[in-house]
């Protein structure tokens, strides 16, 4: 399996805007599970640190299936933010998730 070259990370970013309802929901979800907000964010860098896990193992269990640029890139979680957009984007190098994954 090739992580860097499969649909999990090649080509062009695709941005994908949630619903109205969605969105209402979401925050529903985050602040009865999330009181804090520093909670949520260290959810999202769990996952990052999962992606890299899962990667890691991929290394050790299936090696020929890795591309090598998958196979000799630093496992690493960057975190960055944007004040003038009020944004934070929390970015790994890890496995990714499929198009089919991220809709259901």
């Amino acid at each position: 399996m090739d992580f860097w070259n499969d649909e999990r990370g090649s080509g062009p970013s695709e941005v994908r805007e949630f619903q109205a309802e969605t969105r209402m929901l979401l925050d529903i979800v985050a602040r009865s599970l999330y009181s804090e907000k520093e909670v949520f964010i260290r959810e999202l860098i769990s996952n990052a640190s999962d992606a890299l896990e899962k990667l890691r193992y991929v290394r050790l269990t299936e090696p020929d299936s890795l591309s090598t640029r998958s196979a000799e890139s630093p496992l690493e979680i960057h975190i960055a933010t944007d004040k003038l957009a009020n944004t934070f984007t929390i970015q790994d190098t890890g496995v990714g998730m499929t198009r089919e994954e991220v809709r259901t």
